[in-house]
């Protein structure tokens, strides 16, 4: 439903989105994931047409968003990651704006607007103004505004930011229940655990190009089921190199004079073996932190950084 080709968008000098390409299928939830600034919501942006690409091609339901950008935009469904809602404007006559943007109209709006009010969990404040509202219940009417009016494929940039406890898990039933309705839900976000456990494709984004793309266990494939090691102290790093060459099944991700982050094999059974090693390369070991294979291993190992950076 929604097909990425080779996307380019630069602002200035400054290459937001570098020759990025996925496909995102209907009933499924294609995630795009990476920390701020990674090209998440610029690639959000030129799929719905709202920027211009530098180069590729967008094509959403068949359409391609540039050329034929009205057909393109008919079934397609966007929620911001800022708040698109006027706070003057109660949530029933938000929703009324938004589905008569779509071309909704007389009996069909209205009915539309009492089923996400509910779907939303809003009824009861249908005519009180958005201004009222707190932050969790106007991320949920956000939220409504981008789906009053059914689209076949949905954008959501970062849907849950700020958001309180409650709104977070009613919101992503709210999006897996679109995706088992047939929706093709594109989704981004800098949370791993969002990521893990809601998408069914993955693409890690960082510094605007995708450095992986799979379903979750081929993501963890790529780390082998290996376990993250990051150790703070003081390191020579040529003879830290050298040292760890001699134990079998380690990766040296990064190295520095001040930390070292090492890909192991049941690291937790070895940690004597590379304590060892390290002791007889000089080197003094102040932290230790062990983490099991997980989406943020696996971005720390292509990029050398936490995603969060």
């Amino acid at each position: 439903m929604i097909v990425v080709e080779g996307l380019v968008k630069a602002f200035g000098d400054v290459l937001a989105v570098n020759d990025v390409s996925f496909r995102a299928e209907p009933g499924a939830i294609f995630g795009l994931l990476g920390p701020n600034g990674a090209g998440k919501t610029t690639a959000i942006g030129c799929i719905a047409g709202l920027l211009q690409p530098g180069a590729g091609r967008i094509t959403v339901l068949g359409h391609d968003v540039v050329n034929d950008g009205v057909a393109a935009r008919s079934q397609l469904g966007v929620v911001p990651q800022e708040l698109a809602l006027y706070e003057d404007l109660s949530a029933r006559e938000n929703l009324e704006y938004w589905g008569g943007a779509y071309g909704l109209r007389g009996a069909h709006l209205k009915q539309r607007v009492v089923a996400v009010l509910d779907l939303v969990g809003l009824s009861d404040w249908t005519r009180k103004p958005v201004k009222q509202f707190s932050g969790g219940m106007k991320r949920r009417l956000n939220f409504a505004c981008g789906v009053v009016h059914e689209p076949e494929v949905l954008l959501l940039d970062e849907p849950t930011v700020g958001v309180d406890p409650q709104s977070r898990v009613r919101i992503l039933d709210l999006v897996r229940a679109l995706a088992d309705q047939g929706t093709c839900v594109l989704y981004t976000t800098h949370y791993m655990e969002e990521a893990e456990h809601l998408c069914h494709q993955l693409a890690i984004i960082d510094h605007g190009q995708i450095v992986a793309a799979g379903t979750l266990r081929e993501l963890r494939a790529l780390l082998g089921e290996r376990d993250l090691l990051r150790l703070s102290g003081t390191f020579d790093p040529p003879a830290v190199g050298s040292a760890l060459e001699g134990v079998a099944e380690i990766e040296v991700i990064t190295s520095a004079e001040d930390g070292l982050t090492l890909a192991v094999t049941d690291a937790s059974q070895r940690l004597s073996d590379i304590f060892a090693a390290l002791t007889a390369a000089g080197a003094t070991v102040r932290e230790t932190t062990l983490t099991e294979p997980n989406l943020e291993s696996l971005f720390i190992k292509l990029t050398g950084r936490e995603l969060r950076e």
